[in-house]
């Protein structure tokens, strides 16, 4: 008998761990694969190539520093240079725009004409922070009402853009330009498959979170990649005495409310451990199945995600920017505001984008360790692709056997690179390493693949669409409660779940301390 036992090995079962663990409970966490760390792991993807790659989550803004201290996680972050880049082509010339640095303002004129996009910017985003310094803390709290979280935004006109009207209105009663609207927009759209104007409100949602983070809203570099994090839990969490094992895959949580069992299953057999809580770091959908209960809405993921490894960084049609200062921010592809609901239009048709949406971004500019010392002496870099708009619809379900479903991707990842290359003065192909056969050094992920590898439904980087962080009479004190006392989730598709923040697995000890 434990006093807990936590299904799942992923950055949130391991914080969830080692919080019980620390509060001196028993604690066993059972890991289907044969590591930890689920999403958030580095690994080396490309045959006899030093490149140790962040493969399916990249950057960390969620995560609180109240995590990161209270468990005395030996991890640390560095800030990028540059916010981003957007490269287009205006009065038949390659231009784009620099966020980030001394040069932005200038960025903004030179694209537009005038300072009045940039003092937009600056005051849309100066309320976009003041609301994240007040929103941000709240999330390692029990949830707040709707009317007190309300009352922490303290501004009408803020509550209302990110919580009440489609983010669309906000964006096009603030910008004008088509390219700085786009750059605005794609923070509703990452894993997150909407309109702008989406009645639904699913990009608000999206958008929130990718704005809160910190307080600030800042993207930062995992240094030694996002292995590190998890490395780091599994150090907090075994120190403060928790159990963890490989290669157990649950199959079933049997409950009365005060005690549980849950049934596994290895390569050697069949068993079962008693507990007298369960945190489940799964999706809703495989939490249902584990309880045997109805699953709950389907959950469909948007994303194509590219790892490549390069020899060089490609040269800019756009000379006025370095390579080293494009790409050290997110470099953002056919992501102008129109080209984006285009895109969105064609795949809610059934239909791949003609011209895909992506951002990129290289670890190695900022975090170089992430490569061996030989790449790195002769300047080779990591480059991340997310691609956007690419709903699992689009493609064949079974990923694993259908050759369709490769077909499908293939042609995909051809027409993004496509786009990328419109922007570079050599193509991207001529710049990629190869491994130790010869072959080139890049693999791309669609939600199908996600779904297979990572058993996300739908290939849903969130497990299903993210909620606004406040208390509706259904989440719970902490937004992480279950139909059974004893079973809590927490896992991304917990209230103020997504991302790799710990915030789940953080809430569901809160949840299971009774605090």
């Amino acid at each position: 008998m434990y006093d807990a036992v936590v299904v799942g090995g992923g950055h949130n079962g391991l914080v969830a761990a080692a919080y019980l663990a620390r509060a001196g409970r028993s604690v066993l966490v059972l890991e289907r694969l044969g590591r930890t760390g689920g999403a958030a792991i580095s690994t080396r993807p490309f045959a006899g190539v030093d490149a140790r790659l962040s493969r399916y989550s990249y950057l960390v803004s969620l995560l609180p520093d109240t995590i990161v201290r209270e468990l005395g996680l030996r991890f640390a972050v560095r800030k990028r240079t540059v916010s981003s880049y957007t490269p287009v082509v205006r009065g038949g010339r390659p231009t784009g725009l620099l966020v980030g640095g001394d040069r932005t303002r200038d960025s903004f004129s030179a694209l537009t004409g005038s300072e009045r996009e940039y003092e937009a910017w600056e005051a849309f985003y100066g309320r976009i922070r003041r609301a994240a310094g007040r929103i941000f803390p709240t999330l390692t709290g029990p949830l707040p009402t709707r009317a007190e979280l309300r009352a922490a935004v303290d501004d009408d006109a803020t509550w209302r853009m990110l919580f009440e009207e489609p983010i669309g209105a906000a964006i096009e009663e603030h910008f004008a330009d088509d390219l700085v609207r786009g750059v605005v927009l794609t923070d509703a759209l990452i894993g997150t498959f909407a309109g702008a104007h989406d009645p639904s409100l699913a990009q608000n949602r999206c958008f929130l979170y990718h704005v809160i983070g910190g307080g600030t809203g800042d993207w930062d570099v995992p240094v030694g990649g996002m292995g590190a994090l998890t490395d780091a839990l599994v150090d907090a969490a075994r120190s403060a005495g928790a159990e963890l094992v490989t290669g157990h895959e649950a199959i079933r949580i049997d409950t009365d409310g005060e005690t549980a069992e849950v049934a596994f299953r290895t390569r050697d057999g069949e068993g079962t451990v008693a507990a007298r809580q369960v945190l489940v770091n799964a999706s809703p959908q495989a939490l249902a199945g584990l309880l045997g209960e109805a699953p709950p809405a389907p959950a469909e993921g948007a994303q194509l995600k590219v790892n490549m490894l390069l020899r060089r960084l490609p040269r800019l049609r756009d000379r006025t920017v370095d390579p080293l200062q494009a790409f050290a921010g997110t470099f953002h592809i056919a992501e102008g505001y129109g080209q984006l609901e285009a895109a969105y239009a064609q795949a809610a048709a059934g239909r791949l984008p003609e011209a895909p949406p992506s951002e990129i971004y290289c670890h190695s500019l900022t975090d170089p360790s992430v490569l061996g010392p030989a790449l790195a002496d002769r300047g080779y870099q990591t480059l991340t692709l997310f691609g956007l708009h690419t709903p699992a619809r689009l493609f064949p379900a079974d990923a694993a056997t259908d050759t369709a479903h490769d077909a499908t991707r293939d042609a995909l990842l051809k027409a993004t690179l496509a786009e990328l290359d419109a922007h570079l003065d050599e193509p991207i192909a001529d710049c990629l390493a190869v491994d130790e056969d010869g072959r080139p050094c890049i693999e791309a992920k669609t939600p199908r693949d996600l779904e297979r590898d990572l058993r996300l439904p739908g290939g849903h980087i969130f497990h299903r669409d993210l909620s606004f962080p406040y208390a509706d009479g259904t989440t719970g004190r902490w937004g992480v409660e279950t139909a059974h006392p004893n079973v809590l989730l927490c896992g991304a598709g917990a209230v103020r779940g997504g991302g790799v923040s710990g915030i789940p697995g953080h809430n569901a000890a809160m949840a299971a301390l009774g605090r």
